[in-house]
């Protein structure tokens, strides 16, 4: 959801030099589509996604100027690859929730794991004010 979020913001800001990319942290679902809960989620709120899952890469710590997790399990699984880079990574390491306003709800839990939509909205409210926050502070940088 965080990429389909981000690319929209991206395309409707004209932000031409600005690129995202999702990936997981397990390869369990590489080469799947998103989940059905989310693409409809997105699809309520205008959006679509053609995303394939995949697994991060070494390559992603080089090639991206910031990789962001979700939950504090995610940050430290990405900051112990980083660590292990040599050369070192240029890319930094973010929550995503550390752009919301309320310090609170700075963790997006995935909502893979649960039944109905209730999660899959609260993380869609929480990505989508995360990312609009994110591209209003960032985007006279690019």
């Amino acid at each position: 959801m965080a990429e389909a979020v981000l690319k929209d913001l991206i395309n409707k800001k004209q932000l031409v030099n600005w690129h995202t990319d999702s990936a997981g942290l397990r390869d369990w679902n590489v080469g799947m589509q998103a989940q059905g809960r989310a693409q409809i989620l997105l699809h309520q709120h205008g959006l679509k996604t053609d995303h394939i899952t995949r697994a991060i890469t070494v390559e992603d710590f080089y090639n991206f100027d910031i990789i962001f997790g979700m939950d504090d399990n995610n940050m430290t699984e990405l900051q112990l690859i980083a660590e292990q880079l040599e050369p070192p990574a240029k890319c930094q390491i973010k929550l995503l929730g550390s752009y919301l306003n309320s310090e609170q709800d700075q963790i997006i839990r995935d909502p893979y794991f649960t039944h109905g939509m209730a999660s899959f909205n609260t993380a869609y409210k929480q990505i989508k004010e995360s990312c609009e926050r994110f591209v209003e502070l960032h985007r006279d940088a690019a």
